[in-house]
């Protein structure tokens, strides 16, 4: 069984800042536009070293959607920035009408995702986001599992013509996959192969899934693991393919079970080859205040209840 080696814990927005900083360097239309969070967002090396392209808008989400809008007319290509809660719930209105329908090139970038916000409680640990930009037509969907891919992902959405919501987090977390690696939008990564299960995870889930096979491997079970690092557009062919040999799957996202990953690999299983499924995700609940272990804990998100959704699931197939 291949093993995945944590090269020590990063918070996945700290990936973000650094892929700005590269793109700064790299790409000369890329702009970037922050809610009075500069240092949460970690812009302060893209704000340093192309002021003339770092724009503080100040606590106006909807004007910051407006704005970036705007920019795209005259070849800009935006990356406007805030909390998952602000950048999506707040101003969805602006984001439907003058981003996803008129089709602007916008790269929506939120950290602080999911309930690993942590001790900010309820009102600002969105777990609706995914749903809510998913459905949007031609909004591309994104949610990274470390600071390397995170990085990777917020240099390669620059070359993707069209509106991007890019979803990273706050707390540090273990970085496993690789340095510089390429990231390849709509296309799932297979971490480790395996026939008695599929675990698809999103997100700071993957490591948990990692290391939840690795404990179901040393009790007799083997199970595949894939990052699914695009919620939309979904990688249809991973999952079929994957299930195809085990009869059963598993997905796993710090998001609502309801219009997140799990509800799009329902939909591909219904619509193309039907199998035993079960959820890790919060079931309808908003969060709470409390330490990020403590949520994930509670709302079982981590390795216990993937390995519980894996013996769950079996005795399904």
């Amino acid at each position: 069984m291949k093993k995945y080696i944590n090269s020590g814990n990063i918070d996945t927005r700290s990936g973000f800042g650094a892929g700005m900083d590269e793109l700064g360097k790299t790409h000369e239309n890329v702009v970037a536009l922050c809610a009075d969070l500069t240092g949460s967002l970690k812009l302060n090396d893209f704000e340093k070293n192309h002021p003339e392209r770092f724009f503080q808008t100040g606590i106006a989400e909807a004007n910051m959607m407006g704005m970036a809008a705007g920019m795209t007319i005259g070849g800009k290509i935006p990356y406007a920035t805030t909390f998952a809660n602000f950048a999506t719930g707040r101003v969805y209105d602006q984001i439907r009408q003058s981003i996803a329908y008129s089709n602007k090139n916008v790269k929506i970038c939120a950290s602080h995702a999911g309930l690993t916000l942590g001790e900010d409680g309820a009102t600002h640990q969105i777990l609706e986001d995914l749903g809510l930009m998913k459905m949007l037509p031609g909004m591309t969907v994104i949610n990274t599992c470390d600071y390397n891919q995170t990085k990777a992902a917020t240099i390669a959405i620059a070359d993707h013509d069209g509106p991007v919501y890019l979803r990273f987090g706050r707390p540090s977390v273990a970085n496993f996959t690789e340095k510089d690696g390429k990231f390849e939008i709509g296309k799932a990564v297979h971490l480790l192969e395996g026939s008695d299960v599929t675990i698809v995870a999103t997100g700071h889930l993957v490591w948990e899934a990692i290391k939840a096979a690795e404990e179901l491997n040393e009790n007799g079970i083997s199970a595949e693991v894939i990052n699914i690092h695009t919620i939309k557009p979904l990688d249809d062919e991973a999952i079929l393919n994957s299930v195809k040999k085990t009869r059963c799957i598993v997905t796993c996202e710090e998001h609502n079970y309801l219009g997140g990953l799990g509800e799009s690999v329902a939909r591909v299983l219904a619509t193309n080859d039907p199998a035993p499924q079960e959820f890790v995700a919060t079931q309808d609940t908003f969060g709470e205040s409390g330490t990020p272990a403590e949520l994930m804990e509670k709302y079982g998100l981590n390795t216990k209840s993937i390995v519980a959704a894996v013996n769950k699931v079996l005795t399904r197939k």
